[in-house]
């Protein structure tokens, strides 16, 4: 029994070392900034900073369709290109098979592609 904890060891000290490292890492800034006084909230602190001027509308206003559209093929084209980097370094091994199923794979990329490209998904207004 008591080697079987043992085995366990390295793991609960793995645990409270990342529990103690990541209650220290949201604790310590808290503490230092209200030690240090950056937590008094006054109107220049509260103002606007990321543009250099006021917001024209409402933060909850609502953004045009084509935004996600574009940013969600940006992603879909983006990973799937991220996937051709592993497969050109394994290619040797996987051979003949595996070079048929990429080619598969980017006809079929292709083809999302040719349809986003038809239906005006990549053009902006």
């Amino acid at each position: 029994m008591a080697s079987v904890a043992a085995g366990y060891l390295p793991i609960l000290l793995f645990l409270a070392v990342a529990l103690a490292l990541s209650t220290a890492f949201v604790v310590l800034p808290m503490l230092v900034s209200r030690l240090t006084g950056t937590h008094k909230p006054d109107a220049e602190k509260l103002s606007e900073y990321e543009c250099g001027f006021p917001a024209f509308e409402d933060s909850r206003a609502q953004f045009d369709v084509r935004f996600y559209l574009v940013a969600i093929l940006f992603i879909v084209f983006d990973l799937e290109a991220a996937f051709l980097y592993p497969w050109a370094v394994s290619l040797m091994g996987t051979g003949w098979t595996g070079w048929i199923a990429m080619m598969i794979f980017l006809a079929e990329l292709a083809l999302g592609l040719a349809y986003a490209w038809n239906k005006g998904a990549l053009e902006w207004e």
